[in-house]
């Protein structure tokens, strides 16, 4: 690990501030991906701005019908939050299977989606719901913010402070996790709105994904049936020792599946 400067801010003008200073400057979050790339020296950032101690970004809140979730609560928080189980089920238990205990004690909702592994949990619920991420500077929809593999709409200065997620009629969540890391191989989330229904999967591509033809089943029956006999194009999906595209493709059926079954047994 390369030396580094290290900044604590109390405000977050000023943690905006200090990495506009410094451009080759990192936000810290809960660490769980940051402080492994350096300690593995595949970054060397000239100073982490630690946002633990910023007021105001941690918790869970509701209001109108949307639960708001502060960037820094752990996915052990989100998990246990009996707000965040009493109105959005489904996002408590995809932050139940986040990772260990150690990893859901310390990483944060924040820090993921704006890490945006292309195999994290946290995405798919954020598209599968239809969020809004909340920043220093704006508010950017779910559909505007996910590029492609470990890139986001968030520009060198801007923090993510909160996301708030839309309340949906039933939703639910199902990944076919890798052993060791606990990763998404292939995750499914699959929300059902006044609107109409929204698949993301993460896991199988260089990023979440929606997948139209799914939605527009589920809109006529929201049943695991309606969508069985959908088969995923593996063109393009991901392949590599856990799964190859063919297996992923496979994978993304039988998982939207069991999705659905969990929000109609959580319905």
């Amino acid at each position: 690990m390369r030396s580094f400067a290290y900044h604590q801010p109390n405000a977050i003008p000023e943690a905006v501030s200090l990495l506009a200073e410094q451009p080759e400057s990192r936000p810290l979050a809960g660490g769980m991906t940051l402080i492994p790339t350096l300690k593995q020296r595949l970054a060397a950032p000239a100073a982490l701005v630690d946002l633990a101690g910023l007021p105001d970004i941690k918790g869970c809140s509701n209001g109108n019908a949307v639960v708001t979730i502060g960037a820094m609560t752990t996915h052990a928080e989100v998990a246990s939050s009996p707000l965040v189980k009493s109105q959005i089920p489904a996002l408590a238990a995809l932050a139940s299977v986040i990772g260990d205990p150690a990893v859901r004690d310390r990483g944060t909702i924040g820090g993921s989606v704006a890490n945006n592994d292309p195999a994290a949990d946290y995405p798919a619920g954020v598209l599968g719901l239809g969020a809004t991420i909340v920043t220093s500077a704006r508010e950017i929809a779910a559909e505007n913010f996910f590029f492609g593999l470990f890139e986001t709409a968030l520009k060198p200065n801007e923090i993510i402070t909160a996301i708030r997620f839309p309340v949906p009629l039933s939703a639910g969540y199902a990944k076919f996790k890798a052993p060791a890391s606990r990763y998404a191989v292939v995750g499914v989330f699959v929300a059902k709105t006044a609107t109409g229904v929204r698949v993301a999967v993460t896991g199988a591509g260089s990023g979440v994904f929606r997948v139209p033809q799914m939605e527009r089943a589920l809109a006529e029956a929201f049943d695991p049936t309606a969508i069985a006999a959908i088969k995923i194009d593996a063109e393009g999906l991901t392949s590599d020792i856990h799964a190859d595209a063919g297996y992923r493709a496979h994978l993304v059926t039988v998982m939207a599946k069991r999705a659905v079954a969990t929000a109609l047994g959580a319905a």
